[in-house]
């Protein structure tokens, strides 16, 4: 079977890197015969990293050809249908979708985190080219009550991130042996946002405290230098010593990282699941719905918003004292609850799959 996956891919955004990585290994698994195209911003990383064909996102004709020789399109995962990160970002992947049905390719949607969606005409776009697909998958309820009001007909399940589905004890990192400190440690992964709340002063503030406890104070950048900045930045505003990890890491080694240590304070939804896969605690500051989401889905606490002045270095510092001094038991409680999610998200290959053999024997029924 040849598959075509669709998405925010080629970027070095970790988050999107670990969506791909999942969906490619557990495809694999049910069949190891697949033949996967990806559209990558970048082919020839794409290619070598994860052992699949490549073409140019952008490149029309090349896509076109991937499309024309498919059994099927995934479309996903993550956030892709939503018009925060600019007006084209619908049009290009519901234009990936619409051109997949013109060659009457069935399409599955997998898994996406879907809005916001502020614009009458991508509401439009949006429900015009989802009603065509044959299985839609979201990650929470309320991308499909978007989906429902937009006016989308289709049948709608609620399936785990793709990136649940890893097995974390497989990973191993090598850079904390390369390190001078040799405590137990606490991992932070900090993203840029426009607000007029110091979130970064505020996480520094917390982190001060953190070391003087006899932790050490590890940032993890999850979208390349974007996020290094940030991690330098608030570094930098801090009077205590931290360390920053390679941000060239392979995406294995920062699921690794973030899993040995005690405590993960995070912006990065999937620095918040790299955490949960390895059954380590965290404590989330949100800038989206899908982080509030995923922390209540996993009962972890949220410290606030970046855009609300409601929380500060206070707030933060108990909610980290209140997880550390709790390690063990919420390790066992997010073992219970990640095991059935696991459990869950490993469904969703075969079900993409199922659908893609269906359209094939109808077509071969005629």
């Amino acid at each position: 079977m040849r598959i075509v996956l669709s998405g925010y891919y080629g970027f070095d955004n970790v988050g999107d890197e670990a969506i791909l990585f999942a969906i490619i290994e557990q495809l694999r698994m049910i069949d190891p015969q697949v033949e996967i195209t990806v559209l990558s911003n970048n082919p020839e990383k794409t290619k070598k990293t994860y052992h699949v064909n490549a073409v140019h996102r952008r490149k029309f004709w090349q896509v076109i050809e991937a499309l024309k020789n498919t059994d099927g399109l995934i479309s996903g995962g993550g956030s892709l249908l939503q018009d925060k990160t600019g007006m084209l970002t619908i049009p290009y992947y519901a234009g990936i979708i619409k051109m997949a049905k013109f060659f009457r390719k069935p399409v599955f949607v997998y898994a996406q985190g879907m809005g916001p969606i502020k614009s009458a005409l991508n509401k439009w776009i949006v429900k015009h080219a989802l009603n065509q697909v044959e299985q839609i998958t979201v990650r929470d309820k309320a991308s499909r009550q978007l989906l429902s009001e937009i006016g989308i007909k289709q049948e709608i399940s609620i399936v785990p991130d793709p990136v649940v589905g890893l097995d974390a004890s497989s990973y191993t990192h090598q850079w904390t042996i390369t390190q001078t400190f040799n405590q137990k440690f606490v991992t932070i992964s900090v993203r840029d946002w426009s607000t007029d709340h110091p979130f970064t002063k505020e996480i520094a503030l917390c982190l001060d405290r953190v070391v003087q406890n006899g932790y050490a104070v590890v940032f993890v950048p999850m979208h390349g230098e974007q996020d290094e900045r940030k991690s330098k930045e608030t570094a930098s505003l801090m009077n205590e010593q931290s360390y920053i990890s390679p941000v060239d890491d392979s995406l294995q080694s920062k699921i690794a990282l973030i899993g040995e240590s005690k405590l993960l304070i995070g912006m990065r939804l999937h620095s918040l699941i790299f955490s949960a896969i390895n059954y380590t605690p965290f404590i989330a500051i949100s800038y989206d719905p899908k982080i509030d989401a995923f922390a209540s889905l996993v009962n972890q606490p949220l410290a606030g918003h970046v855009e609300k002045s409601d929380w500060d270095h206070e707030r933060l510092y108990q909610l980290v004292c209140t997880s550390l001094v709790n390690e063990e038991f919420i390790r066992e409680e997010l073992k219970e609850k990640m095991t059935i999610y696991q459990h869950l998200a490993q469904q969703t290959p075969e079900l993409a799959l199922s659908t893609f053999h269906k359209q094939i024997k109808c077509e071969q029924s005629y």
